[in-house]
């Protein structure tokens, strides 16, 4: 069913409004239109707004996460250079002005729905909460890149009439709006266990929802795990210690009232089921290849090397002068060796028919491996280590299972046939010095693991997740080499404001200029 509501919302996406995306997305952004738009019609619009961040898409790996993100968390291998660390304002710009359109469609969403019948609106009211549970994930995402940011007041420009000086939106704390939106999804969690939706309305919601086919007890997952993600990621925050510690320990013990994505098949995604829509994954392989972009790292391959990692032959191949050998690029090789080795053919990248040319790759959103790896930090937390290991050797095994799967989705012949894996690989690897539960001596050393194992499973596919987290622990542990070149010689703390905020929103922009610097940490990365 799924699969067909997919299809279907494709096809009505694409006809709403001349039968091209840039048609379609005018249509929805444009207030002189918006007169025509439906709840339905217009939630199917602001899930299309922000797909190129979702799936993965040429600009936003080749402009925007190839210098940054991919470099900060090392999840590539790269030729050092001077200024390397400090963001481009084209990556920055382009990451920012999606996400104010795809707020301005949501906006328009809750224009429509507002304007309704108390009747009309408790008969879509299914669009609204899981159109905000889908904003608050990409919220946090900007958020967890940026600091505070123009939230409660921003998109409003159809809702002020036009009205463009009414409309430039004042700066939210990124606290919050952490808080903001740690309140609706536990209303909406709550909410959802009770919401009935007529016959007639689901129909409609399994057409225009392509990221959960209109199924609930998938929303319902995502809406759940979404809150152990944000609860997670402020937990070492003095102000929301208390709440994380109960609201997470809630939704563990509740499992049938707060249900989570546990299982590779509730994994939260925007599934690829025809090469004919605008939903597809074509321009991965520019995205991640182009420009010697696809490199592999030295930390991540060492470590599964030195482990006999069962993931390693799914995620990554040998260059084509290496022959069985994997190779990552140190980071700390001065340019001119990193570039004489870049040549030689040697260095791995990333499997091509797994992960670049795979066209059925889909749009990640939350996995049952993550799941598994915030249960771990939060049992280890809680002095419950035989649930820590349990969930942390879980996450293990889920995202060995999830990286084969990706294979299994590939046409792409490019790489050569992937040998299935079994358990008794797993679990060696499990048993392996490095991985092993029982070797780690203390908590710490017991998070280094967790932390190693986030940012193996996030690799490249879900870098802002990653490289937040990394700030947060401060793990896994980084050597990079000194830019000194530029007063930015190490990777940042955060990304700085576009260019556009100083010149089109510069009286708001000026209250928080003095924290836009490459420097100022954001509030929960406390360590």
């Amino acid at each position: 069913m799924k699969k067909l509501s997919i299809i279907l919302s494709i096809v009505m996406a694409t006809a709403i409004s001349g039968c091209t995306e840039a048609d379609f997305s005018e249509n929805y952004a444009n207030p002189s239109k918006v007169s025509t738009a439906t709840v339905e019609k217009q939630f199917a619009g602001m899930l299309v707004a922000n797909k190129d961040y979702v799936l993965p898409a040429y600009w936003n790996y080749f402009v925007v996460l190839r210098t940054t993100l991919t470099r900060y968390t090392q999840a590539v291998g790269w030729i050092n250079t001077s200024n390397q660390y400090v963001p481009g304002e084209a990556g920055i710009g382009g990451r920012w002005g999606n996400y104010y359109d795809f707020l301005a469609q949501y906006r328009e969403l809750e224009k429509i729905y507002n304007n309704l019948s108390p009747e009309d609106q408790a008969d879509l009211r299914v669009y609204m909460l899981t159109a905000t549970i889908y904003l608050y994930d990409h919220t946090q995402r900007v958020v967890d890149l940026h600091g505070d940011i123009p939230f409660s007041e921003a998109g409003r420009l159809s809702q002020n009439g036009g009205d463009y000086l009414a409309s430039l939106p004042t700066y939210d704390t990124a606290e919050s709006i952490y808080t903001t939106m740690l309140d609706g999804l536990k209303a909406f969690s709550d909410e959802l266990n009770s919401i009935n939706v007529s016959a007639g309305i689901m129909v409609g919601f399994q057409t225009q929802d392509f990221v959960n086919g209109g199924d609930l007890s998938a929303w319902k997952k995502y809406c759940n795990s979404l809150r152990l993600r944000m609860l997670t990621r402020v937990s070492g925050v003095s102000e929301f210690q208390s709440r994380a510690q109960s609201e997470i320990a809630a939704i563990l013990a509740n499992p049938g009232q707060y249900p989570l994505v546990e299982d590779n098949s509730e994994n939260v995604q925007i599934d690829v089921v025809s090469l004919d829509t605008p939903i597809n994954s074509k321009s991965f392989r520019g995205g991640l290849e182009d420009w010697d972009g696809n490199l592999a790292g030295k930390a991540m391959i060492d470590h599964m090397l030195d482990n006999t990692d069962p993931r390693l032959r799914a995620m990554y191949e040998p260059g084509e002068n290496a022959g069985s050998d994997y190779l990552g690029l140190d980071p700390l090789l001065n340019e001119n060796d990193q570039t004489t080795l870049v040549a030689t053919g040697t260095l791995s990248r990333y499997n091509r028919s797994t992960l670049s040319r795979n066209e059925y790759f889909p749009g990640l959103l939350f996995t049952a491996a993550e799941v598994s790896l915030l249960k771990a930090e939060y049992y280890l937390n809680a002095s419950n280590d035989a649930m820590a290991q349990a969930s942390y050797e879980d996450a293990i095994e889920k995202s060995t299972e999830f990286y084969y799967a990706l294979r299994d989705l590939s046409a792409d012949g490019t790489a050569i046939d992937l040998v299935p894996t079994n358990d008794t690989e797993i679990q060696a690897y499990i048993g392996s010095a490095d991985v092993n539960w029982d070797n780690a001596t203390n908590d710490d050393e017991k998070l280094s693991l967790i932390a190693t194992q986030k940012w193996i499973h996030f690799s490249v596919l879900q870098l802002p997740d990653s490289w937040a987290e990394q700030r947060r622990l401060n793990l896994p542990e980084f050597t990079f080499q000194v830019d000194n070149a530029n007063e930015q010689t190490l990777p940042p703390s955060r990304w700085i404001y576009p260019n556009s905020e100083r010149v089109y929103n510069t009286d708001n922009y000026n209250t928080v200029s003095g924290e836009d610097n490459l420097t100022t940490k954001l509030f929960w990365d406390v360590n």
